[in-house]
């Protein structure tokens, strides 16, 4: 059975807010105005209320992985910073990374001599601080009482003469005293019948940070650091060299985010211009102008206050809903 309960009643309210608006239409116009300008001076506070950071943006928040990790965190804490091992992090860690790659053998004697010299050039980079300088060991992750090496590195002693002397078993090598796991990092590796590396095109070496509060500027500055030396380097022969951070995704989202923004307004024009344009007849009557015209003003408006309140009240802006407006 047909019913008008509802339409009934809709249909007086816009009768009468129709009638309202006709009668008064400066308050209506006018008012909105002013609103939209007060609500939009939250923007002021966008800087501050700014949240790009990708676990927070792209994982959910009370995902299976955050439950876990938290049910680590709690059970196998990770206070002792003189035994630091990476098999313990129940986060990413902070860290420097770098692969070094060559076409044929990179384990060949002039090849992994540029490695060594890579190695010690990084350890030693000057980091300017307030009271001086300092070098990758004072902030560096430690075990037994100095910085975690990497396992390659490690097992030819730093040495480039020991590398045809030594007999490095894949993905397990074992010496007297260690046993070191090398899967992740050698890579193109070809193996003799006796599971021994006879050449390998890939070592990856890491270089793992402090993450405590009071020496996270000092990381921050030696990454920055660790960047721009490796960016810079040309004295390779032989290798290829691609570097990573563990603040690489992070900014690179920020820097892509800052890059998007001018293009925001272009789009926007032309939206904007296409949805006028649209609404544009030959005939008078037909034509709709001015009502395409307000009514992208009034998206607008709307968008203005809804974000500016949002950001008075203490919502986080992330950069994934500048869309919005679409």
């Amino acid at each position: 059975m047909a019913t008008d309960c509802i339409a009934k009643p809709l249909c007086k309210f816009f009768e009468k807010f129709g009638c309202a608006v006709a009668t008064h239409p400066l308050w209506f116009l006018i008012i909105p105005l002013f609103l939209s300008a007060g609500l939009g001076g939250g923007f002021y506070f966008l800087k501050e209320r700014e949240a790009n950071d990708i676990e927070e943006q792209f994982t959910p928040v009370n995902g299976p992985a955050k439950h876990e990790r938290r049910f680590v965190r709690e059970n196998f804490p990770y206070g002792d910073d003189s035994m630091f091992s990476s098999q313990r992090l129940y986060t990413e860690g902070t860290y420097a990374s770098l692969i070094a790659k060559h076409r044929f053998n990179i384990l060949a004697k002039a090849v992994f001599k540029e490695i060594i010299a890579l190695d010690e050039a990084i350890r030693n980079v000057p980091v300017k601080i307030d009271l001086g300088t300092m070098q990758f060991s004072d902030i560096c992750a430690k075990s037994n009482g100095s910085c975690v090496s990497n396992a390659i590195l490690e097992i030819m002693d730093n040495n480039n003469d020991e590398m045809e002397q030594t007999s490095i078993t894949f993905p397990i090598y074992r010496n007297q005293s260690e046993v070191y796991f090398l899967g992740s990092a050698v890579g193109g590796v070809k193996l003799n019948e006796n599971n021994v590396v006879e050449s390998a095109q890939a070592i990856r070496l890491y270089y793992y940070l402090k993450e405590d509060e009071a020496n996270r500027q000092k990381v921050n500055l030696w990454l920055d650091e660790f960047l721009k030396v490796l960016s810079n380097y040309t004295t390779a022969d032989f290798i290829e060299v691609s570097y990573f951070t563990s603040r690489s995704r992070q900014e690179e989202l920020e820097a892509n985010s800052k890059e998007v923004i001018p293009l925001f307004s272009v789009t926007y024009f032309l939206s904007t211009t296409f949805a006028i344009i649209s609404c544009m007849r030959l005939n008078n009557v037909w034509t709709k102008v001015w009502v395409a015209t307000f009514g992208v003003l009034s998206a607008g408006l709307a968008v203005l206050s809804s974000f500016g309140m949002l950001l008075y009240i203490g919502v986080p802006f992330s950069m994934t809903v500048a869309t919005a407006p679409f």
